[in-house]
């Protein structure tokens, strides 16, 4: 088999895969993009009250 019949091969291949694939509905997608924000958020947030907290712990300490 050539190249040009492998890749001919491998083309038809993908689209009988892309075709078995199957998207998360709108509100699905919309659910799980705010949870990961809200999360992102949360964690951030926490982070940066333990480094401003650390950072005067530190500076009391040495200062």
């Amino acid at each position: 088999m050539n190249q040009v019949q492998q890749a001919i091969k491998y083309l038809k291949e993908v689209r009988t895969e892309t075709r078995k694939v199957t998207f998360p509905k709108r509100k699905d997608t919309v659910a799980t993009t705010v949870a990961v924000i809200v999360v992102v958020i949360i964690i951030g947030l926490y982070l940066g009250i333990a480094d401003f907290i650390l950072s005067k712990l530190v500076g009391a300490v040495l200062g």
